[in-house]
């Protein structure tokens, strides 16, 4: 008679994973709704992860958590296909107690995903779709592009002040005109060395400006698709203070504005709200939130000064601000109305008509 053997059977029982990503290695904390089950380190490999616990824990379902990072969304993605209801968290929310602020390590980091993500606490972050995060990196390539090439400009500014070398139109260094391309070939210097470094600053501007160049005209080939054109041209660019930049980097870094129920919920998110600090019964507003999308803030604020010179009624919601408040302060709430017109706009799949509040 042979031996029985007893099989392992989990089935319907619920384990929460928690995971630390390294490029190099995964920290991992398991647990069950009572305990800590197991704690170690393994290759960054889902498919390695989704085998031991099919090993171990045969017939359990299985939730996971990881921070928001450098490793991106593939993971995630590559975790739900495996059949682990994983989700991606924004390590600002995740609950964190003194000693792990004191005593941090990727095995305290894991488990303390693991524990929260037990206790209900975690929420996850909204993750795109391949296509449309692809489209955002480009968007986001643009961006870098255009900072470095303003960093160029700046070198090219104080490299001309150290050589005591004013500019006769400080503007053009901005715009970059044919004229100022021509001014700055017909400097003479006292040696060939200056010159050279000029021109390697210059030469990096051109090469910056071609790739930006390259980079927007690909942006607007792939805006050209049925449903992203109606959004972005017919609905986002109809507010004034809304060019194709702004409008496609709303629409990729947003991606469903019904994901954000309340207008607040999509400030907080792009980081048009103020910074609060609470202590007993009183409360301290310390100006804009340091938590913010980068690259849509500065877009707003910057398309919010557009806006009160194009619009007659921005200009004169900004006037009347103007008189009780700071005029940084003015501009902050006026992009917070430029972002309620944006939502509006694509929630409804409505043109903006100019001169409605």
């Amino acid at each position: 008679m042979s031996p029985q053997i007893n099989q392992l059977d989990f089935k319907g029982q619920l384990f929460f994973i928690g995971i630390d990503v390294h490029k190099q290695k995964w920290s991992v904390t398991i647990l069950d709704d009572e305990r800590e089950l197991q704690r170690f380190s393994m290759n960054p490999n889902p498919e390695e992860l989704a085998r031991y616990l099919q090993r171990n824990y045969p017939g359990g379902r299985y939730k996971s958590a990881y921070e928001a990072g450098f490793s991106g969304f593939w993971i995630h993605r590559r975790l739900v296909e495996l059949g682990i209801d994983n989700i991606v968290v924004h390590a600002a929310d995740i609950p964190t107690r003194q000693r792990e602020k004191n005593q941090k390590s990727d095995k305290i980091d894991s488990r303390k995903i693991a524990r929260e993500l037990r206790n209900g606490s975690l929420q996850g972050i909204w993750v795109p779709d391949p296509a449309l995060q692809d489209l955002r990196s480009l968007c986001r390539l643009r961006f870098k592009l255009a900072r470095d090439r303003s960093r160029t400009k700046n070198r090219i500014k104080h490299f001309l002040h150290i050589k005591g070398i004013t500019i006769p139109d400080p503007s053009e260094i901005w715009h970059w005109t044919s004229a100022f391309d021509d001014w700055l070939e017909s400097i003479a210097f006292e040696n060939q060395t200056a010159r050279d470094c000029l021109s390697g600053y210059v030469k990096e501007y051109k090469y910056l400006q071609k790739l930006i160049d390259d980079t927007l005209n690909k942006l607007r080939q792939y805006s050209q698709q049925a449903e992203i054109r109606e959004i972005i041209y017919d609905h986002l660019m109809s507010i004034p203070g809304i060019g194709f930049i702004i409008a496609i980097t709303f629409y990729t870094e947003l991606g469903d504005p019904r994901r954000f129920k309340r207008l607040d919920q999509m400030a907080c998110f792009v980081g048009l709200v103020p910074s609060v600090s609470a202590s007993g019964e009183k409360e301290r507003v310390r100006g804009i939130s340091d938590r913010h999308n980068r690259y849509l803030r500065y877009l707003l604020l910057e398309a919010a000064w557009v806006a009160v010179s194009k619009d007659p009624a921005m200009g004169l919601a900004y006037k009347q601000l103007c008189k009780r408040m700071s005029k940084q302060e003015a501009i902050i709430r006026i992009a917070k109305k430029l972002l309620n017109r944006l939502r509006y706009v694509w929630i409804n799949r409505k043109p903006y008509v100019v001169a409605v509040c």
